[in-house]
């Protein structure tokens, strides 16, 4: 019963987020977030941090590195157990892009963003506010292209917060 209530808020959070027309302004926008959520920046971002920040570049990418490899068989067991259709391959609305499987829940865009984000507001707290928008702007963007429901991407971001959260602790122990 609250399985069924739930997929169906779900559907209708999606529908009120999902933007059909391809041309829209806050889609364009949204594919430039989502894209920005790829992965190759967070590897970028994590050697030129450990190259110019020295010690606290370094801790950061090792806490990044090690959040990852506690994300990582998560998300991808999630993935196949769940086994969650994607909204647009559900309905007759076509995704902006084509996502990289075929399952939504959870969504690895939204985990990633939100992992990085911790990870990176813990070493470098004046960029706070800016990376946790950025990685909400990542995690809406998967619903606007037509990728993700919106539970995909809550799951995602708890996902990402807790393993960070976790490395943090684990890497502070050190």
């Amino acid at each position: 019963m609250m399985k069924g209530k739930l997929a169906q808020l779900d559907t209708a959070l999606y529908f009120a987020v999902f933007t059909p027309s391809p041309k829209h302004w806050w889609r364009m926008v949204a594919l430039g977030l989502s894209k920005s959520g790829n992965g190759g920046l967070y590897v970028l971002l994590a050697i030129g941090c450990a190259i110019f920040l020295e010690q606290l570049g370094q801790t950061f990418a090792i806490t990044a590195v090690l959040a990852f490899a506690l994300e990582r068989p998560i998300y991808f067991y999630l993935k196949k157990r769940i086994a969650r259709v994607r909204p647009c391959d559900c309905f007759s609305q076509k995704a902006l892009l084509t996502p990289g499987d075929k399952f939504s829940l959870p969504s690895g865009h939204s985990a990633g963003a939100w992992l990085y984000a911790t990870c990176l507001a813990e070493h470098l707290p004046i960029l706070s506010v800016p990376l946790l928008i950025w990685a909400s702007g990542v995690s809406l963007s998967r619903v606007v292209v037509g990728v993700h429901y919106p539970l995909d991407v809550v799951v995602g971001a708890l996902m990402g917060v807790g393993c960070a959260s976790l490395a943090i602790g684990l890497v502070g122990m050190l």
